[in-house]
């Protein structure tokens, strides 16, 4: 945790399209646990913002010859001139002590809109890159990340020998991937399996278990993956 802010900061990156499903419900039990622990709580909800997903040529100045994506995010952060929706969310990014990324998994994976605001967030030459290595020498090293999501098949789907397999194979380009690859420390993923299988009931219960490991989250430096 970083140590130069007497409160430490939470951002929670959320996408889901409802915002009465079980994962919007888990993102507001996880902010309630981050902020009664302490921390000032920062939620970016993707869907309910409108954020644009797609990484595209027309945020960037004008260039001639191909396209390179980050070498055009390396020329917009050495120049300033980086689009202002993603330069705000950049910033938020690197306030954050904790970064909680809040999603239904879908096809084993992010939603676009999420996968789309990794694309344009974690920009070359602001996270990694340029002034900044990889995964420890990036810019987010010292900071920590978790994911916080649902699924829709049953936990025992997700174990080795399973009907899909080891949930971490399908974890590893995020963990890896993404989060560490830019600096930050992995904590154990908080997940709920198949909540729409569940009693109402059940899903207080499952709720409640959410704050217990969100809030373990926030008084140690949890247990980092792989």
């Amino acid at each position: 945790m970083s140590t130069s802010a007497a409160v430490p900061t939470a951002l929670i990156v959320h996408a889901h399209p409802e915002p009465h499903s079980f994962s919007t419900a888990q993102m507001a039990a996880a902010t309630q646990s981050l902020g009664e622990a302490g921390y000032r709580v920062d939620v970016l909800d993707l869907y309910a913002d409108g954020w644009a997903p797609v990484l595209a040529r027309e945020e960037f100045a004008p260039v001639e010859g191909p396209f390179k994506p980050q070498a055009e995010q390396m020329r917009a952060v050495e120049e300033g001139t980086l689009d202002a929706a993603v330069k705000a969310h950049l910033d938020r990014l690197l306030a954050a002590d904790l970064l909680v990324l809040s999603f239904p998994m879908w096809w084993f994976s992010l939603p676009a809109v999420l996968k789309g605001w990794v694309d344009r967030v974690f920009v070359m030459g602001g996270v990694f890159g340029g002034d900044h290595g990889l995964f420890k020498d990036a810019a987010l090293a010292g900071k920590r990340a978790m994911l916080l999501f649902t699924t829709g098949g049953p936990g025992e789907s997700f174990r080795p020998g399973g009907a899909f397999g080891p949930m971490d194979d399908f974890l590893f380009h995020i963990h890896r991937g993404m989060l560490e690859f830019v600096g930050f420390q992995v904590l154990d993923p908080v997940i709920t399996y198949g909540p729409a299988r569940m009693t109402d009931q059940e899903r207080a219960a499952a709720l409640d278990a959410v704050r217990e490991s969100v809030a373990r989250v926030a008084a140690d430096a949890g247990t980092p993956v792989g």
